[in-house]
Order: structure tokens, then C-alpha cells, then sequence
């Protein structure tokens, strides 16, 4: 049996570079209020395992969910967009 699973993936821009072979992604999203219909920004961090260090401050990135590498790290970079 072929058991295929979907994994996670998600777009951000990187906020920092400074922990070694870590980045710091905040991914952004617009949420509708479930009362008041109004709708407001939500942004959220994220730390990305970068294996090479070439994801640098303000790029889009693409990663995805993984093993966890660390207490806080489950996620690993895809690629860089821009």
C-alpha cells in the first residue's frame, strides 16, 4: 500500500538570520471576526531550519513542516522565492 501524505507548506518573509543555521519567518494572514465581521491582520513566527545559510532578512520564502530538529524548529526550507 502506498500511503502518501500531504505535508504542511506555508509562505513567509524572513525576519532574521542571526542563530546559526536558523531563520526566523513571520507569515501574515487576514482573518474576518466571527461577531463583527471586521477584518484584521494576524502574524505569526515561525523558525525554519536553513541547512546551507542562504535565506537572508526580507526574502520570500517557502517551507514546509518536518521532524522536529529542536524544541522550537519543525520546520525546514523549501526555497527562496525572491
Amino acid at each position: 500500500m502506498d500511503k502518501s501524505t500531504r505535508v504542511r507548506k506555508l509562505n513567509g518573509v524572513v525576519v532574521t538570520d542571526k542563530a546559526d543555521k536558523t531563520i526566523t519567518v513571520v507569515v501574515s494572514r487576514v482573518t474576518v471576526h466571527p461577531k463583527y465581521g471586521k477584518r484584521y491582520k494576524v502574524t505569526k513566527r515561525y523558525k525554519v531550519h536553513d541547512a546551507k545559510n542562504e535565506a537572508k532578512p526580507e526574502q520570500l520564502v517557502e517551507f514546509e513542516a518536518c521532524r522536529p530538529f529542536s524544541k522550537n524548529k519543525r520546520w525546514k526550507l523549501v526555497k527562496i522565492i525572491k
